[in-house]
């Protein structure tokens, strides 16, 4: 791996145990040499990520809508900024340039990022580990939720386990790289249909 791309909250979140565990993730990134990709965003939770990058020394790439840079919320101080025109590019370029993603805390931006990646592995597009940090268990209504599909028959176990799962940074990356794509369809009982 040489690039991991952070998606995260463009708001703080309550308190400071989400800002503390992105400084920690950024540090953990740089610590094993890796570039980062992000959303660009100079607030909330990817304003830690690029002020913590930029202080580690970390080469750190931002790509953003162009809405958002009219909103002036992008951050101007990254190694690589690339612009684009909707939402859906961002995706994209920051899919095409990162080697795998680690899902800090966020809102829905965050989760539509994370499912994109990970239906884009269960499809067999792309082959990419995509872990959480679950800070403070932030993560585990959703996790509970995905449980509950699988016991429902809408997701395969083996499609939830794609999910690398930590509670701190470094293993998280440690993980990520030992991590392996399940080999099994999509489709149950497609034979029966």
């Amino acid at each position: 791996m040489k690039s991991i791309c952070i998606f995260c909250g463009s708001n703080p979140g309550k308190g400071s145990i989400y800002a503390d565990a992105t400084r920690a993730t950024v540090r953990a990134i740089a610590a094993a040499g890796m570039n980062i990709v992000f959303g660009g965003g100079k607030v909330g939770l990817m304003g830690v990520v690029a002020e913590t990058a930029i202080a580690s020394g970390v080469y750190v790439i931002g790509v953003s809508p162009r809405r958002l840079l009219e909103h002036e919320v992008v951050h101007q101080g990254l190694s690589e900024l690339h612009i684009v025109e909707s939402m859906h590019e961002r995706k994209v370029a920051m899919s095409k340039i990162s080697d795998a993603f680690i899902v800090l805390p966020g809102g829905m931006g965050t989760f539509d990022e994370m499912f994109e990646i990970l239906t884009l592995n269960q499809l067999g597009v792309q082959n990419k580990a995509c872990g959480l940090l679950n800070v403070g268990g932030f993560y585990n209504p959703l996790l509970a939720f995905l449980d509950h599909a699988v016991e429902q028959r809408f997701v395969r176990a083996e499609h939830r386990d794609m999910i690398v799962l930590d509670d701190d940074p470094v293993r998280l990356i440690q993980r990520l790289g030992d991590w392996t794509m399940p080999e099994v369809s999509k489709w149950m009982d497609r034979e029966k249909t």
